[in-house]
This record gives C-alpha cells, sequence and structure tokens, in this order.
C-alpha cells in the first residue's frame, strides 16, 4: 500500500496583498515571511520595534515574536502571541508595553537565529519532503499546521500539512505527513 502525504492546496479563501495570510475553516493562519521586518506598535500608537525572529518551544509551537527594539544598539525581547492585539497588512499591535521588556525565554528556539529555516524537513517514514522555508501557525495558539518547503534554489515551493507537532532535530526536522 502506498502512502501519499498530504499537501496544503487550495485553502487560500483571503489573500491579501498577495501574502501568505490565509484563512482555513474560520481560523486565520500566518507565516513568518510575512511578518518578519513588520512593525510593531502599542495598542498608543507608539513603534516599539520590527520583528525579527519566531521563538518556537521544543515541542514545536510558537511561543512568540522576536522583536529588535528602536536604539543606538539593537536588543531583543520577547512578544507572546497573548500580547498581541491584532495583526495587520502594515503592522502589528500589541495590547500594551510593559515597563521591562520580557526576555526570549532561554528554552526557546529560533526560527532564522537557530538555523531551523533552511533545514531538511524529514517525514516520520524517512522521505525527504525538501528544505524548510516557512511555517504556517494559529495566530491565537501557535499551533504550526503546516511547512513550506523547496526543493532548492530555483525549485517550487510544497506546502505540507500536518496534524502532530514536529520533532526539531539538530539536523533536520521530522514531521507526521501521513492520514493516520
Amino acid at each position: 500500500m502506498i502512502q501519499q502525504w498530504k499537501t496544503f492546496q487550495h485553502i487560500y479563501l483571503r489573500d491579501e496583498r498577495n501574502n501568505k495570510n490565509v484563512r482555513k475553516g474560520g481560523m486565520t493562519l500566518r507565516t513568518f515571511s510575512v511578518l518578519k521586518g513588520m512593525p510593531v506598535f502599542t495598542i498608543k500608537g507608539e513603534r516599539i520595534g520590527t520583528v525579527h525572529d519566531l521563538s518556537i518551544s521544543e515541542a514545536g509551537q510558537v511561543t512568540g515574536l522576536v522583536i529588535h527594539q528602536q536604539a543606538l544598539f539593537k536588543r531583543s525581547f520577547h512578544l507572546t502571541l497573548d500580547d498581541i492585539s491584532s495583526y495587520g497588512p502594515d503592522g502589528i499591535v500589541i495590547i500594551q508595553q510593559e515597563s521591562a521588556p520580557k526576555k526570549v525565554p532561554d528554552d526557546s528556539i529560533w526560527l532564522t537565529k537557530d538555523e531551523v529555516l533552511g533545514r531538511m524537513l524529514l517525514s516520520e517514514m524517512g522521505e525527504e519532503l525538501g528544505l524548510l522555508q516557512d511555517v504556517y501557525f494559529r495566530e491565537k495558539m501557535g499551533t504550526i499546521i503546516a511547512y513550506e518547503t523547496t526543493d532548492g534554489f530555483f525549485s517550487e515551493t510544497t506546502v505540507i500539512e500536518s496534524k502532530q507537532p514536529p520533532t526539531l532535530g539538530k539536523d533536520t526536522i521530522i514531521v507526521s505527513v501521513y492520514e493516520q
């Protein structure tokens, strides 16, 4: 019996400014590539920095955003997903800025700094799925539900859906892609 992994196709119900924030089944999905570099504002309209990275738990859950603060020396701090009031096409608005910025959790994995992007994605059966290029996650819960992969520099991308959390290994990422 040949098993086929499921690709994430024909779900684009909304496509703001041709980005990858999509809706599937009433939930909004975000991608890191759209968020990277986006300005972050307080509810009072003060710009506090830009999105630099995603923080991910060892269990493969998005825990928040790593923000670079506008200053003479770049400082990074952490926003949990609960801190975010809304994601707009031109910026992110947070509920309130605390007096002391939160430190990025020590056990957190950064998507770009820890070189998770670019790692080989493998199925649990050992099949190479491509190099990780982006992740789709639920904006409120942080659950990663799909992975965008590529086979190389000029090749097309494929978005692969997974219902289980990934295993983030040192050299590869193992995901469950087969229907159970």
